[in-house]
């Protein structure tokens, strides 16, 4: 009798590395079935006190730009906040009415539009640099910019600007910061490394980053990014947020449209496509991550169940020694007696024993029909 549909994300994991939107996110993700590993690898500070951002707002009020960029919907908030908390929210937006105001998507437009606001110019594309190319095709030389910043240097943004001749005012709204429990973030890289995360989600440069840099300060960043170049799916939600990753050329995967949900979209188009599907003893097998599908039926396998699976799907049909087996075993010891008790425990898991075979002395091999079995023949 079947069951329901098995969600497109079930028996997948899936990192999530964000600060803020990180429920939002998880929930999606939950939604079509995954299992979220939560690691939010920095925390924004906001800098409502600080006197770098009032010493950049008193300078635009004493001496105005002509082209002001908005980057982010919270950043932009918070600098029209702070400047009211001081006593200059009124003169602020006074001084940003009457000037060229660039929202980098419709978050911000929205953010500007609230304040009272209208923006001149929004790209299609969200991207900075498609932001950087207008600027630099309208010539800016001689020109006053002034750039909300969103915690992290702009990669070449402002000086590209200066080099074309225009005075840049950085506006610092916000900061990032290491999370304060570091705790979850190397728990994330220990599973990235371990093969037992099946994608990790990034939702900004600054994050993607710090995931980075905690990997190298625990030496453990060439692991890492192997396993990103070739079994754990690194998800950005655009090229900006990819771009630390591709300078270790670690090739990332983007939606269409920069948003969380084409995001998850992604992921679960892509994770299910990487599974390979293999007849074995009359079923229909889909070996997932943390997961096995028997005809159609979400099978939930424990680790050690999992490492051995994974194993034999390695080599479908070839039988897989018990020694190399148990080295497949997480923490495994030298008692090939592990390897029994826990096919044991996989072959209940899958709840179809005869889906693999024991060959007497040898080891173990998945059960491949007949007809698929005859392209592996004299290959062992």
């Amino acid at each position: 009798m079947a069951g329901r549909p098995v969600l497109p994300l079930a028996g997948f994991t899936v990192g999530v590395t964000a600060a803020r939107r990180a429920d939002e996110l998880a929930a999606l993700l939950e939604r079509r079935g995954a299992a979220v590993l939560r690691a939010p690898a920095l925390r924004i500070v906001p800098l409502l006190d600080d006197a770098e951002l009032l010493s950049a707002t008193k300078e635009l009020l004493d001496n105005g730009p002509d082209i002001v960029v908005a980057t982010t919907a919270i950043g932009f908030r918070g600098w029209v906040g702070a400047a009211d908390g001081w006593g200059l929210g009124e003169a602020l937006l006074d001084r940003l009415s009457g000037v060229e105001v660039l929202a980098r998507g419709p978050k911000v437009k929205g953010a500007i539009r609230a304040a009272g606001l209208t923006e001149t110019w929004s790209p299609a594309s969200e991207s900075m640099a498609e932001v950087l190319d207008r600027l630099l095709e309208q010539g800016v030389a001689g020109r006053r910019i002034a750039v909300q910043l969103h915690g992290e240097p702009l990669p070449g943004f402002i000086e590209s600007l200066r080099a074309a001749g225009a005075e840049v005012v950085g506006v610092p709204v916000y900061r990032w910061m290491p999370p304060e429990d570091i705790g979850p973030v190397d728990r994330l890289i220990d599973a990235a490394i371990a093969r037992s995360l099946d994608a990790v989600s990034f939702t900004s440069a600054p994050a993607a980053a710090s995931l980075l840099d905690r990997a190298a300060r625990l030496g453990r960043l060439d692991k890492l990014v192997d396993a990103l170049r070739h079994d754990v799916l690194p998800a950005c939600v655009g090229p900006v947020t990819a771009l630390p990753l591709e300078a270790h050329d670690i090739p990332t995967f983007q939606p269409d449209r920069f948003r969380l949900g084409p995001l998850v979209q992604l992921i679960a188009a892509e994770l299910p496509g990487r599974v390979r599907a293999l007849p074995v003893a009359g079923r229909r097998v889909e070996i997932r991550g943390q997961a096995a599908v028997v005809d159609g039926e979400l099978r939930t396998v424990p680790p050690a169940g999992m490492a051995l699976l994974r194993a034999l799907a390695r080599r479908p049909g070839w039988v897989v020694p018990r020694a190399e087996l148990l080295k497949a075993l997480p923490g495994a010891g030298s008692d090939e007696h592990a390897v029994e008790t826990a096919m044991a425990r996989l072959r209940t898991a899958l709840g179809a024993p005869k889906l693999i075979q024991t060959v007497v002395k040898r080891g173990y091999r998945l059960a491949l029909d007949p007809l698929t079995d005859e392209k592996y023949a004299g290959e062992e």
